[in-house]
């Protein structure tokens, strides 16, 4: 049903409760494949994919020629762009296959495309005014943080050119998908604070 694309940089350490966050989702039939695109050429990466089957790929220095690259070698008609550090929550595989059998049902399949509700990890305030500021952000301007993931599907993302060149690519494509175009599920990603 769904390829899920994450892009690794210089390092991996959170890139397994990632993967473990994407199991519900692969029991569930809605997760066809993870692909993880490596720039770093980490052997720690080749590993991980190899014992969490999931396929490896070595990818680019630039960022978005990685995720280019990543997209051309999905299988599935969906495409979920992650970060290696995002775990997606609870809920979060029933609403992706509400979300994109709808947008099939009803023929918007390049007209819709999808991200997650931003949480940050962490206790306190900070973490929550940090929130907080992440949505009323996206509300004045239409554009979550491309940390929060990205679902759409293969003709969209052609459509729209898919990933540039650039260290900026996942914010670019973001704002190409636009406003009108970009449907904030229910289901939460969790960050890292730091994030």
């Amino acid at each position: 049903m769904i390829s899920v694309v994450i892009p690794i940089g210089a390092t991996a350490k959170r890139l397994i409760p990632t993967l473990a966050s994407l199991v519900p989702g692969a029991a569930a039939g809605v997760v066809r494949e993870v692909l993880l695109v490596d720039s770093a050429g980490s052997a720690d990466v080749a590993e991980i994919a190899d014992a969490a089957g999931c396929e490896y790929l070595p990818g680019f220095a630039d960022r978005g020629a990685s995720l280019r690259e990543g997209a051309a070698a999905a299988r599935a008609s969906w495409l979920l762009f992650l970060e290696p550090s995002g775990l997606l929550q609870e809920g979060w595989a029933r609403e992706v296959r509400n979300f994109t059998d709808q947008a099939e049902r009803i023929g918007a399949t390049e007209q819709r495309a999808a991200t997650f509700r931003l949480a940050l990890d962490g206790f306190g305030v900070t973490p929550r005014l940090r929130e907080a500021s992440a949505m009323m952000r996206q509300a004045i301007t239409g554009r979550p943080r491309p940390e929060q993931g990205l679902l759409l599907h293969r003709r969209l993302y052609d459509a729209l050119g898919g990933h540039m060149p650039g260290p900026q690519a996942s914010r670019r494509l973001m704002a190409r998908v636009g406003r009108k175009r970009l449907m904030l599920l229910r289901s939460q990603i969790l960050l890292p604070e730091d994030a």
